[in-house]
């Protein structure tokens, strides 16, 4: 299969890119700078830089595709990502690009679209489980996944088949990532969300690279990619704690998410969503059933040293 992959130097692109290129397919991927096109060439793939806001170059890059996979982001460091204006470039990225995207792919024949987003903008719903048919309440900031699944819904409308991956909270080892802040957090003995008892929905950068290609073979539709056991809050920063070899961190009140903005406010949402869909419909499942099972392997792959 000839496939398209944006985001292909991303925390979930690189890793996707040789998975993509050892099941057999040709890989089209997008770099944003030569030392980043040579790396996708020595992976085996085909290094293209386009712009994925201009429509024309958008569309003779795409022409002749089988399937295109969207993993295009722009999150910003965590030290801005309270700021709302911080994410003007991923609401651009999922309104415009997107849209751009699966224009090109409709009108290059492209079969199938494979479309990131996001799972943690479901409605609180404490213990409760939540599916992809659950009700949703987008915050401010991340409003704008809303719109990256509009695009894929209407590939699906076009006739092609258009699958949403609802990803859970990322953790993983890259250098400078969100992960490596909450390690740093932990071992000055605070957790890096508000309230412990709710539950947090997360996935392995890994997982969600393994996740991009069973993608390939599932019906049109909305899938949420998280572990198999969500857990409290107070366990995802507690057995991170046990793995550093620290103390248990402690934690605010949970109102006090409401002073971080529209992130805060999600950070604070109890939210234990099932990936029972997604597992069901591709056979995938991921390698860490848990984050406790996680943490571990992560910190070996990061280099840190517990204690």
């Amino acid at each position: 299969m000839r496939i398209f992959v944006t985001g292909a130097t991303g925390v979930v692109g690189r890793r996707a890119v040789p998975l993509l290129i050892a099941a057999g397919h040709e890989v089209t991927a997008v770099a944003r700078s030569a030392e980043k096109a040579k790396a996708l060439a020595a992976a085996g793939a085909s290094p293209v830089v386009v712009d994925l806001f201009d429509a024309d170059a958008v569309r003779r890059a795409v022409a002749g595709q089988d399937a295109v996979i969207n993993l295009a982001t722009a999150v910003p460091p965590s030290s801005r990502a309270l700021m709302r204006s911080a994410w003007k470039e991923m609401d651009r990225i999922r309104s415009d690009a997107s849209a751009i995207l699966v224009d090109a792919a409709m009108a290059g024949g492209v079969r199938r679209f494979v479309q990131e987003a996001f799972a943690p903008i479901y409605v609180d719903n404490g213990d409760g489980w939540i599916d992809e048919s659950s009700p949703m309440k987008p915050a401010r900031y991340n409003r704008a996944v809303l719109d990256a699944e509009s695009s894929a819904r209407a590939f699906t409308e076009g006739g092609g088949i258009g699958v949403v991956l609802r990803f859970g909270w990322f953790y993983g080892p890259d250098a400078g990532g969100a992960t490596l802040d909450m390690i740093r957090f932990v071992r000055k003995g605070w957790a890096p969300a508000p309230g412990p008892e709710g539950f947090i929905s997360s996935i392995s950068h890994d997982d969600t690279a393994t996740a991009a290609v069973a993608a390939l073979g599932v019906p049109p539709g909305i899938y949420n990619v998280v572990d198999d056991e969500p857990v409290r809050r107070r366990e995802f920063f507690g057995s991170m704690a046990r793995a550093l070899g620290v103390a248990p961190p402690k934690f605010l009140p949970k109102w006090a998410g409401r002073l971080m903005g529209s992130v805060g406010e999600t950070l604070t949402r109890s939210l234990r969503i099932s990936n029972r869909k997604f597992r069901e419909a591709s056979g995938w499942a991921p390698k860490y059933p848990s984050v406790r099972d996680a943490w571990p392997e992560l910190l070996r792959e990061a280099g840190i040293t517990p204690g």
